[in-house]
């Protein structure tokens, strides 16, 4: 970006790199190593925490780093973070709290690991890069509200699509065009798939099959959108969002005459999706403009005569531009992408299949539930459960396929920070009486963050 390789270029020649602490050492986390490694002066993978070493040290020979050490006790990691010497470790926890780490990119899309690697790093000083949507999309806003207090800065990644999406709405509103839609360009969107129909496609590309199925069945669209909507303070237009699907190849600018005027100009805009469009997979923003000269101008650009101006970026690079999310948070205190304040848009759970009595709810991308974004009062209103608790949850009644969950329909395992921080969440912007199960109310009774 432009400033942050000028900036980076400056504490290269200083001798003063930003120092990462990678948490996760998956598919992902191998490429933000790699990127930093080849491509970012000023900048370096300090330490990585796995609960699999062998994959932290293969993160680090990927990128071609040597002399790396395990740090097995919190002393034995803050030398080698001192010394400039590449650490990995076991120890998320440790990491968060170490000093010389100036920021923390949690990557393992999990949600209450997650959210104690970035509470400790939030109490501990460290800014926090999240590419997570998961937990963003979750308990985001609690966990804003816990950056803000502590003086640092909690955001999304830049170049996965909800930041892209945001860079994007920072550029059409900063030219003076009203963002209408903020959408994502999707080439598969099944709510049944499972990780069984998608291992073939996670082992071509050595990726995570619950991950991939996240991507197919919805969930994960659900949670990128449902962040830039607590980023904007936009809407869906209605559960599940419009999503229209369009014969593959039809051009990004045609999709607009697919959604309901209505839903884009009257209020504060939506998040939605379209499926087939190219170029995929990228984003767009809708805009309007209201002055007929400007209108007159955007028309001789090439942008059509209105109302809509679409306007899209036609890749996005994930683990290429997490680097910029770093270098904007430690050294312009810049979040790329995070809560405006309350939650604007939550992400709930439905049957994939049907569910039996006694069952125990699986991971997220798996066999049995999807997500479903929806406006965050209505969630509220209606006591659904977000699908970022769901994992882990038995169920108390049988639930026909599609059913959309609710908290009265499933016991709450014992002891998570996750439901003491939602429940935190729903104090702090939803102080009405809460909406949770008995076993919420006993677990915040019996626990202290």
């Amino acid at each position: 970006m432009i400033l942050v390789d000028t900036a980076l270029a400056r504490r290269q020649q200083e001798g003063r790199p930003i120092r990462i602490g990678l948490v996760g050492a998956g598919f992902m986390a191998k490429g933000i190593a790699l990127q930093v490694a080849l491509s970012v002066p000023g900048m370096r993978v300090a330490a990585i925490a796995n609960r699999h070493l062998h994959s932290a040290r293969q993160a680090y020979e990927q990128a071609g780093i040597t002399g790396v050490i395990t740090a097995d006790s919190p002393a034995k990691l803050e030398q080698a973070i001192a010394q400039g010497q590449p650490a990995v470790t076991e120890d998320a926890l440790a990491l968060c709290s170490a000093d010389g780490i100036d920021a923390i990119v949690e990557v393992t899309g999990t949600i209450e690991y997650a959210a104690r690697v970035t509470m400790r790093a939030i109490a501990h000083g460290k800014h926090v890069v999240l590419m997570n949507a998961e937990l963003d999309g979750t308990l985001g806003p609690i966990l804003k509200t816990y950056a803000d207090r502590a003086g640092v800065i909690l955001t999304s990644a830049d170049g996965d699509q909800p930041g892209v999406m945001m860079n994007l709405y920072r550029f059409v509103k900063g030219i003076g065009i009203k963002p209408v839609l903020c959408g994502n360009i999707k080439g598969l969107h099944d709510p049944y798939r499972t990780p069984a129909t998608q291992a073939a496609f996670a082992a071509q590309w050595g990726q995570n099959p619950h991950m991939v199925t996240s991507f197919a069945d919805g969930t994960k669209i659900s949670f990128e959108n449902a962040i830039v909507a607590n980023g904007t303070g936009m809407r869906v237009a209605r559960r599940g969002m419009h999503g229209p699907t369009v014969p593959p190849g039809t051009p990004i600018q045609e999709v607009g005459r697919l959604y309901p005027l209505r839903d884009l100009i009257e209020g504060p805009g939506i998040v939605d999706y379209v499926v087939g469009a190219m170029p995929g997979p990228g984003v767009y923003v809708l805009g309007t403009h209201e002055h007929p000269q400007q209108r007159h101008y955007l028309h001789l650009y090439k942008l059509g005569e209105g109302p809509l101006y679409c306007f899209y970026t036609p890749y996005h690079l994930c683990h290429f531009e997490v680097p910029n999310t770093v270098a904007r948070a430690v050294l312009f205190h810049d979040a790329t992408l995070a809560p405006m304040d309350a939650p604007r848009v939550e992400v709930v759970a439905a049957a994939k299949r049907d569910l039996q009595i006694g069952e125990t709810i699986d991971a997220l991308g798996g066999f049995m539930t999807y997500g479903l974004a929806e406006n965050a009062p209505l969630a509220r209103q209606d006591k659904l459960l977000p699908i970022g608790l769901a994992e882990g949850c038995r169920l108390r009644r049988p639930l026909a396929q599609d059913t959309v969950l609710r908290f009265e329909d499933v016991e709450l395992p014992d002891g998570r920070l996750c439901d003491r921080l939602w429940q935190e969440q729903m104090q702090r912007f939803f102080p009405q009486p809460t909406h949770t199960t008995e076993e919420i109310h006993h677990e915040i009774a019996g626990h202290r963050i």
